[in-house]
């Protein structure tokens, strides 16, 4: 039987919930965004008129305002957002056990064992989740039907806000294949550059590349995303609430004012480290490299990443890491306005059976760390995340902020 899959995306999802409050600036240019006064001044989502200005998510307000100068600004409420993802997705779970999000406004749905019960008819069914959900709770969504999720994907964005778009095995070459390969879920940045040098420009050319050249080029990636360009998705839809763990756990920080010097990048990065580590322990992972992002007063970013000698949850040896990046490729004279640290290529702990040597006398000390770092998880989950912080990190100059 061939599976029907749904991808449900909610139509600019945080100013949708923003002006279910403000109903009277429907039909004005509005953009939710972070706060100016700690340098968060960025646009995190906008509503349709202010797209027909040009205004786009992560640029700064003053870029935003001079291409819509009447922009409405509203502040975001992340408690709300989270509130009406569950009751979304509560809608959606009425219909199906296997609703899989995908982040916090879109969710893939396998209605193939029970659409049979809707009526049998996939558009149809999208169709009636958007009625619902327009009525029910005032906002849109856009739904991609097919037959697998990359395409469901791609179904999703390829007509907005509030439509239905199927993608079948008889018309995906017609309709998938010409559009840009940047389009296909999982094309990363390394993915483009190499396609670039090889003239692959849409999803087509990446179907019609030989798969032993793409493996070659791009290794077991290579492979998969040429089997999504030819349809041959196979990937399930997770059932509802099942743990998922992360592939990646990372925290960013736009400081309060730049820092400058060494001595106050390393506090940073100590301060997103020991976020980091916390994160990953109550995921029970280690991360086996770290990845490094460095935004500059002027914008301009630069990434770099590493793998490390063994897995860790440790936050001391995240940040030896991390400051081993930034002094290979920052010059510390030159001011930093945000950072972001992430942990990659993440292991569960439970897997990494470690051979000890019984004369290194450094492996008994990292256990003792990994204990003390538990310990110091239990002090902040009893008496708060301030409770305990890093030597290192001066609390009256820097402040955190998650990035989402």
């Amino acid at each position: 039987m061939e599976r029907v899959i749904f991808h449900c995306d909610l139509n600019s999802f945080f100013a949708s919930v923003e002006l279910l409050d403000h109903p009277e600036l429907c039909h004005l240019p509005v953009a939710v965004c972070g706060d100016p006064t700690t340098r968060h001044g960025i646009i995190l989502a906008k509503n349709e008129p202010a797209k027909r200005f040009g205004v786009r998510t992560a640029e700064t307000i003053w870029q935003a305002r001079q291409k819509c100068p009447e922009l409405v600004l509203l502040s975001s409420h992340k408690e709300k957002y989270y509130a009406a993802s569950r009751r979304v997705n509560g809608i959606y779970e009425e219909y199906t056990d296997l609703v899989e999000p995908f982040g916090i406004d879109e969710s893939w749905l396998d209605v193939t064992g029970s659409l049979h019960l809707f009526g049998g008819d996939g558009k149809a069914l999208a169709d009636r989740l958007r009625d619902r959900l327009r009525s029910e709770l005032g906002l849109t969504i856009s739904v991609g039907v097919s037959f697998n999720k990359v395409f469901a994907k791609l179904g999703s964005d390829y007509k907005k806000p509030d439509a239905t778009t199927c993608i079948t095995q008889e018309n995906f070459r017609t309709l998938v294949w010409p559009l840009p390969v940047t389009d296909l879920l999982y094309v990363g940045r390394a993915a483009c550059q190499v396609f670039e040098r090889f003239g692959v420009k849409t999803i087509g050319d990446l179907a019609r590349f030989d798969p032993e050249a793409l493996t070659a080029l791009l290794g077991r990636n290579g492979m998969l995303l040429h089997r999504y360009a030819n349809g041959l998705d196979r990937s399930p839809v997770a059932p509802a609430h099942q743990y998922t763990p992360p592939k990646s756990v990372g925290n960013g920080l736009t400081f309060p004012r730049d820092l400058l010097g060494r001595t106050a990048v390393r506090s940073g990065v100590v301060m997103l480290c020991d976020q980091v580590g916390a994160r990953l322990r109550r995921h029970g992972m280690k991360g086996s490299g770290v990845a490094l992002s460095i935004r500059s007063p002027d914008f301009r970013n630069l990434s770099r990443q590493t793998r490390l000698e063994r897995p860790t949850w440790l936050a001391r040896e995240l940040a030896e890491a991390v400051m081993a990046l930034a002094d290979q490729c920052w010059n510390m004279n030159s001011p930093v306005r945000a950072l972001t640290v992430t942990a990659i290529g993440l292991i569960p702990a439970e897997e990494l059976g470690e051979q000890l040597d019984l004369f290194d006398s450094g492996a008994d000390r990292r256990v003792r760390l990994e204990r003390l770092d538990l310990a110091m998880d239990a002090i902040r989950a009893k008496y708060g995340r301030k409770a305990i912080l890093p030597a290192s990190v001066p609390g009256h100059t820097l402040k955190r902020a998650d990035i989402q």
